[in-house]
């Protein structure tokens, strides 16, 4: 598994924790937890297009 993969499996399953719990605090931390791991995907996937 590369790095982009692990990242996008790492914020897809914070997404689906946060939709199957109650926890507003932890619904926020999970999402932005989420939102860091998609914006490094972004940075790593501009790095490698140059």
């Amino acid at each position: 598994m590369n790095t982009i993969q692990y990242l996008e499996d790492q914020a897809a399953r914070a997404e689906r924790l946060a939709k199957r719990i109650t926890d507003t605090p932890t619904i926020e931390k999970l999402l932005t937890f989420a939102g860091e791991r998609r914006r490094e995907i972004e940075v790593i996937a501009a790095r490698r297009r140059g």
